[in-house]
């Protein structure tokens, strides 16, 4: 968000990601290089091709559903709770396998879809990969399956905006607290203008101490004037703050604004409909808080990324089984609801 970087009175242009320049503090990384959009294509499609081959090749079988994880959760609080979640799979499929219901003939226990997404930030490389679909006429952004708008990117008469508006894609459009009513529904109506259920998902990162004040409000906006759209939480970019001079967002903000943007929805008779989180699988030591109560003494510990701190492993399994008990209480209270 700004545009330099000053260190021991040394000023340079500030790192923009992997895709535009370096990260070493030296004037010739900080020089921005077409080529690493190539690098970052390749890249892209190396990883697809890896992804493609887990899905369709057998290690989505949930037969697997042991193996899956062992890394993830050997040591992890949360191990015990997902071992169990997993022993009930097994038993399950156990039971299927017994009346000839198998991996073997129906694929569908044994592969898995997957869709990718990323922000339109850099419209010269989402325009290069914009293609014309023959059979329709209708262009399509070929970088991702969606692709979403940012906070500081979403005006209105700006190209961000104009250019999602000329493709097919499901789009996402983020949604911060300065995002007031009727700029939202001029939005919607720019990129979503036939009202098509599906089309537009609304990305809400507002920050633990931020959403009562301001999903509401967006929300009976929208349900008001009859606007079909996707509701999902960003818990992650609210909720960065600095500590000990790193970048990090403490676990229990996140959980607190999920919670919220539950409870918000369920309070306005309106779905949550998703969430948007940044994780990875390693032990990295980069948002304080979750079953290791991580403190910001420990951050430097392994303290991985280049740009946003990520949830680790285990924080991505405890938050994955709160978002299943609330889906699950959610679903208990509408099933009740219809029976009454």
């Amino acid at each position: 968000s700004s545009p330099n970087e000053t260190i021991n009175g040394v000023t340079l242009p500030s790192y923009r990601g992997d895709i535009i320049n370096g990260i070493d503090f030296t004037e010739e990384a900080r020089i921005p290089d077409p080529q690493r959009q190539l690098m970052a294509y390749r890249q892209s499609a190396a990883t697809l091709n890896l992804l493609r081959a887990f899905s369709m090749g057998g290690y989505a079988n949930l037969e697997n559903v042991h193996q899956w994880m062992l890394g993830f959760v050997k040591d992890s609080p949360q191990g015990e709770r997902y071992q169990k979640l997993a022993d009930r799979l097994s038993e399950t499929m156990s039971f299927m396998r017994a009346i000839g219901i198998r991996a073997e003939n129906n694929h569908a226990l044994s592969e898995t879809d997957f869709f990718t997404s990323h922000e339109a930030l850099l419209l010269g490389y989402e325009e290069a990969l914009t293609r014309v679909d023959s059979t329709s006429g209708d262009w399509y952004a070929t970088s991702g399956h969606m692709i979403w708008i940012g906070d500081r990117t979403r005006q209105a008469d700006h190209a961000h905006i104009e250019y999602a508006r000329g493709i097919k894609n499901p789009l996402g459009l983020k949604c911060g607290p300065s995002l007031a009513e009727d700029d939202l529904l001029r939005l919607i109506d720019a990129v979503n203008p036939e009202n098509e259920a599906g089309r537009l998902t609304l990305i809400c990162r507002f920050g633990h101490d931020k959403v009562a004040d301001h999903l509401p409000r967006l929300i009976r906006a929208v349900e008001r004037e009859g606007r079909k759209v996707v509701w999902s939480c960003d818990p992650m970019h609210g909720n960065t703050i600095t500590l000990n001079s790193y970048k990090t967002r403490p676990f229990e903000r996140i959980l607190s604004e999920v919670e919220s943007f539950f409870q918000i929805h369920r309070a306005e008779g309106s779905y949550p409909g998703g969430i948007h989180i940044e994780m990875t699988g390693k032990d990295v030591t980069e948002c304080t808080g979750g079953a290791w109560a991580l403190t910001g003494d420990d951050l430097h510990d392994r303290y991985h990324t280049h740009c946003d701190p990520r949830l680790n492993a285990d924080q991505a399994l405890e938050l994955a089984f709160l978002l299943a008990e609330r889906m699950k209480t959610a679903y208990e209270e509408k099933k009740l609801a219809i029976n009454e």
